[in-house]
């Protein structure tokens, strides 16, 4: 196991010099876990307060205008 952790190890360090050297750099994002109760629970929140908003329809019309600009 000690090889191959090894070698895993040297062909990770190979792909991130490669990257490296076409002007990439590694970046951590760190995300919220939409698997939890409580992000269901703060998007659904969010939701109902966008669509009874007195600007649903208009934020409706932008969403809707947006969406067409895939197929360009």
């Amino acid at each position: 196991m000690g090889s191959e952790s090894a070698s895993a190890r040297v062909r990770v360090a190979a792909h991130r010099q490669r990257l490296r050297r076409q002007g990439l750099r590694p970046v951590q994002v760190w995300i919220a876990d939409t698997r939890t109760q409580a992000f269901s629970h703060a998007a659904h929140q969010q939701s109902l307060a966008v669509s009874t908003s007195s600007q649903a329809q208009a934020d409706q019309t932008f969403i809707d205008s947006i969406s067409q600009l895939d197929g360009l």
